[in-house]
């Protein structure tokens, strides 16, 4: 049986973000494009790879589940903001706050998406799978409990790890957000939660510009918890496993996580619309080994992967393969075409002002107990 497990709805992409220009709404003078960035495209198109190149074969598929309830979703989001979705959502859609749009019956969407996380935790949990990838949409590092943000509705993450402690019982998790935008919901919710190792690379200041810099390391007993590693814009491959290898490893170690999420946005990649930094599937390919390695050192190789950004349609679907084909050691003998010119793209190598960056982060782990 397989021991990787895939998470992918068609509901996923019929998530109605509707027309913009990139992210903006169209008006004034603004003319929309065909479709909003946060479209279905580049997800479809991961899919679409991992079929054709043959790895589902090797992926133990898991699409039988319901959406979250009200009162799985409330344990971190309010009422309220439920209800307001509820109600713009059979009303025709709306907006969820800042940057958030979506269409009829987006709240049940939102909800399907955030139950991909759980089953997937819950099925490596219950010792069924090791590892998983949750192929979900609309994403959810950026909402917080009463606001959606940044195309976010509902905290994947942060509804997966309660929900999963609810039915398990307490647990250390850690959690790395790679997306190439700061994960601010994950922050908010565990800001104070020494059991919650939250971690971000992200880019300085993209999105939200008020939020994840270093000097947020956590409050009371949660201080030193929460680890930010903003990079300036044009970091590439050689500064994110710089992260890896100084900040997250050992924060790692110290912590000893029972189960390890990452939250994978692959718009830090070189070709993204919405990031400015240089990685490319390489680096998400070595990204995971080396967090897979972690999850096999301390928490009996439990590790959940879920889907955040990645807005290029040409480009995502060769980073979402690199990693799959990490959790799973297969080799489909897919060739990333963009690679020769990404990888050789200049300063690619860690750069001494993102090194300068990074060593203000790893100075954050000797907090960890």
């Amino acid at each position: 049986m397989s021991r990787t497990g895939y998470v992918f709805r068609e509901e996923y992409m019929w998530h109605n973000t509707g027309v913009a220009a990139n992210y903006i709404a169209p008006g004034g003078h603004v003319q929309p494009d065909i479709v909003h960035a946060e479209s279905s495209d580049s997800k479809r198109r991961i899919d679409g790879l991992l079929s054709v190149s043959g790895i589902k074969k090797h992926l133990r598929i898991i699409d039988d589940f319901e959406p979250l309830n009200d009162d799985q979703i409330a344990l971190f989001h309010t009422r309220d903001y439920m209800r307001r979705i509820k109600e713009m959502s059979d009303n025709g859609g709306g907006d969820a706050g800042e940057l958030t749009p979506f269409g009829p019956g987006g709240y049940e969407i939102a909800a399907l998406s955030a139950a991909g996380p759980l089953v997937a935790g819950r099925a490596i949990l219950n010792g069924e799978i090791d590892t998983a990838y949750v192929l979900n949409r609309p994403p959810g590092h950026h909402a917080e409990a009463d606001i959606g943000r940044g195309f976010c509705i509902f905290a994947n993450a942060v509804l997966a790890a309660m929900n999963l402690r609810k039915e398990f019982g307490d647990m250390k998790i850690a959690m790395l957000d790679w997306d190439v935008h700061h994960g601010n919901g994950a922050q908010k919710a565990f800001y104070r939660d020494p059991t919650t190792l939250v971690m971000s690379i992200h880019q300085y200041k993209n999105y939200p510009q008020d939020s994840g810099f270093v000097e947020e390391a956590g409050e009371g007993d949660g201080y030193g918890y929460n680890i930010n590693m903003p990079l300036p814009p044009g970091s590439g491959h050689g500064a994110y496993l710089h992260c890896i290898d100084t900040v997250v490893t050992p924060a790692i170690e110290a912590f000893k996580p029972d189960m390890i999420f990452i939250l994978s946005g692959f718009d830090a990649g070189a070709v993204d619309p919405l990031g400015r930094n240089m990685a490319h599937s390489g680096t998400y390919r070595e990204m995971t080994l080396r967090m897979k390695a972690l999850a096999d050192r301390f928490c009996q190789g439990k590790l959940l992967i879920m889907h955040e950004g990645g807005y290029s349609p040409a480009y995502t679907p060769f980073c979402g393969i690199a990693v799959v084909e990490a959790l799973t050691q297969v080799n489909t003998g897919v060739e990333d075409p963009f690679f020769k010119i990404l990888s050789g793209y200049g300063m690619q190598e860690l750069q001494p002002h993102q090194a300068e960056m990074i060593a203000q982060s790893a100075a954050l782990v000797k907090h960890i107990k």
